[in-house]
């Protein structure tokens, strides 16, 4: 099979068009802005898209994350189009051309999935993340002299970068408003496993979109609820429960931060920069100890990259409860959760104290990720299902 690859430049394209050629298909890349719009530069890119499908005659279109102005072009030209989304939340999903007979779209969120058949999205589905653990062992080398550099560690955003849209909101809205929004944080901020902040936005929507106008993709069909809830309140309930638990465990255990945002000062915490996707991040995950990975609030019960990147790289997990993981992997076995912030803690202080249990779990939980959760699973799973 022969499939053009929309390139641009998403975490693990390179896995993904390895696998695609280790399954025996041709892969030839089309260069993707992502950043087109549906009123800017779409007739510049139909014509080279039309250009590439005769010069290529590609079987079908494959993209990490969905685009609508793809399936659009992939519709025109009758064409198949997959795709399979790795963020979360995903605002261009709930858009009209999801409905295009064209696509097989695939999420990574069980829970996701489910609303979208509700709202007669057939073509959505369902697909967990994955990890390329030969290129992962390849790059991390022989384990038996990896040493540890840190004790507990986390990669990723805090958010805090992004919570200057919410304090802007919350700083025009009217003081009854302001209050339930308040409130309504606090609240989410106690409960772990069930997002309810989107649900609860009602009699308060129409402030929000007088305080912080945002901006709708043409043929977008989310509601404002979801837009306000995942794209700015959600991010602040993030970053504010990310910093909150990484300051708990800090004082009484160093706390490696990679990640890009450094403006912040935590007694205990060490920060780095930003690491290499492909060849740092690995090496960081093996080196430490205990991997922390708190889900973004948003994403209903799907297991995130970075949960599969740990646990490919042969890293200890120590995650947040997400309803998927029961679906792959066995807890205590695979990989560890908490079920609250004095939970996190006793576990931190437990694993790291049993070596042996630690290491027996991270063994195991790469073991299975090879086992079942690879690129060229994933692939097999996509094109079988053609």
């Amino acid at each position: 099979m022969k499939i053009m690859y929309m390139e641009w430049p998403s975490y693990g394209r390179e896995d993904v068009k390895q696998a695609f050629r280790q399954e025996g298909h041709c892969v030839v890349e089309f260069r993707f802005p992502i950043d087109t719009k549906f009123d800017v530069g779409v007739a510049e890119l139909e014509g080279d898209f039309a250009s590439a499908l005769g010069r290529e005659a590609p079987d079908m279109v494959f993209s990490v994350n969905y685009f609508p102005v793809i399936s659009e072009l992939c519709s025109r030209h009758g064409i198949r189009y997959i795709s399979w989304i790795y963020d979360g939340p995903y605002r261009w999903l709930f858009h009209r051309s999801a409905y295009n007979s064209c696509n097989k779209i695939y999420v990574f969120d069980t829970q996701l999935y489910l609303e979208c058949r509700r709202m007669g999205m057939s073509t959505v589905h369902y697909l967990p993340l994955a990890a390329d653990t030969w290129r992962l062992d390849q790059t991390i080398g022989d384990p038996a002299e990896i040493s540890y550099e840190y004790d507990v560690s986390f990669v990723g955003s805090l958010y805090l970068e992004k919570c200057r849209r919410f304090m802007e909101m919350e700083e025009a809205l009217p003081d009854y408003a302001r209050g339930y929004l308040e409130g309504l944080v606090a609240s989410q901020m106690k409960i772990e496993g069930y997002n309810f902040i989107q649900e609860l936005l009602g009699p308060v929507i129409g402030d929000l979109c007088k305080a912080y106008p945002v901006y709708y993709e043409p043929g977008g069909i989310e509601s404002r609820e979801y837009v306000y809830a995942q794209y700015i309140i959600n991010e602040w309930v993030t970053a504010m429960e990310r910093v909150d638990l990484l300051e708990t465990i800090a004082r009484d255990h160093k706390v490696d931060i990679f990640t890009k945002y450094l403006d912040i000062s935590v007694e205990g915490v060490r920060l780095h920069g930003p690491v290499d996707y492909t060849r740092q991040m690995p090496l960081v995950f093996r080196q430490s100890r205990i991997n922390l990975n708190f889900t973004r609030r948003g994403i209903h019960s799907g297991i995130p990259l970075r949960a599969m990147d740990i646990l490919g790289s042969g890293g200890f997990l120590l995650s947040n409860f997400q309803a998927d993981f029961l679906e792959h992997f066995v807890p205590g076995e695979d990989f560890v959760f908490y079920e609250s912030k004095e939970d996190l803690v006793q576990k931190v202080d437990y694993y790291l104290d049993h070596e042996a249990e630690r290491q027996a779990i991270a063994r195991s939980g790469h073991d299975k990720v090879a086992a079942a959760h690879t690129y060229r699973h994933r692939v097999r799973e996509m094109l079988d299902a053609l």
